[in-house]
């Protein structure tokens, strides 16, 4: 029997309770993520609008692409608008508490 593999973890690995850490900075994470979206939700409106554009003119192709396109950004644009309406309810809450 050897304990010789436990005597290599040392006391400095051990951290105190209320020493900072390396963590990332998670609300920023989340801000910039949801900004991202925003934009490429944006891009894909735009994108879409293009498309429907170009079928007005004749010059699209394919009508099936551009109906998916469309219904697929309606469908990004109700998911960021829940979304909003979560953090709004969440930040409503958040108002409400009594300290």
């Amino acid at each position: 029997m050897s304990i010789d593999a436990i005597s290599s973890v040392g006391a400095s690995s051990v951290e105190a309770p209320g020493a900072p850490t390396n963590a990332p900075d998670v609300a920023g994470g989340a801000f910039e993520s949801l900004m991202q979206q925003i934009e490429s939700l944006n891009t894909r409106m735009h994108a879409g609008q293009e498309s429907v554009a170009q079928l007005a003119l004749g010059q699209a192709d394919n009508l099936h692409q551009v109906i998916m396109s469309s219904e697929q950004t309606r469908l990004s644009f109700e998911l960021m608008l829940a979304v909003r309406n979560k953090v709004l309810e969440a930040y409503q809450e958040l108002m409400r508490m009594q300290v």
